[in-house]
């Protein structure tokens, strides 16, 4: 008669007594690594596969500062609704942001030249901003360009300093039928 003694196995957070011989127990304990091997390495290659967040900034906005015209809907009042995003990849902070820009009609004539102010733009931010362009639909607008930086305030700067970077290090795109450049 075979002997048999206890075995103890946790799994799934629950603990499951066996009683079995000991040829039973090596097959049992060689099943439960070989699972154990296969779920690390599965897991091991869904942690490698996933990107690092480091890796989530394109290279070609690494650097940078992207003002992205993201979305545009008319509203109830008459008014484009312009949704822009607004990300500082540059690794330095702002205290305050703004530009200024051009607003085009459908026939590319230049309709107005705004500022518009970003407010805070820390290093490593995403911000979402939306403004108003009143007194014309969006359908109205062809082209938005950024004309010059009006606020480019570095977080620990004078109140009136104004940073080149701003411009220097600003990359423009649109996801909107609007074109949006510099």
């Amino acid at each position: 008669m075979p002997c048999t003694s206890p075995v103890i196995i946790a799994q799934d957070s629950v603990l499951w007594i066996i009683e079995s011989t000991r040829s039973e127990r090596f097959k049992l304990r060689d099943a439960l690594l070989s699972k154990t091997v296969l779920a690390s390495a599965l897991a091991l290659i869904g942690f490698t596969a996933a990107p690092a967040p480091a890796q989530e900034v394109a290279a070609s906005d690494a650097g940078r500062i992207v003002l992205e015209l993201n979305n545009v809907t008319d509203t109830e009042a008459g008014a484009c609704r312009m949704t822009f995003v607004a990300i500082n990849n540059s690794g330095s902070g702002f205290a305050r942001t703004g530009w200024q820009v051009g607003v085009f009609d459908a026939g590319g004539i230049v309709r107005s030249i705004l500022a518009l102010e970003f407010g805070a733009l820390p290093a490593s931010k995403t911000k979402i901003v939306l403004f108003d362009l009143p007194g014309r639909g969006c359908d109205d607008i062809s082209r938005v360009i950024v004309n010059d930086v009006t606020l480019c305030q570095p977080e620990e700067a004078a109140a009136d300093a104004i940073a080149p970077t701003c411009l220097d290090a600003l990359t423009t795109r649109s996801r909107a039928a609007i074109e949006f450049g510099v």
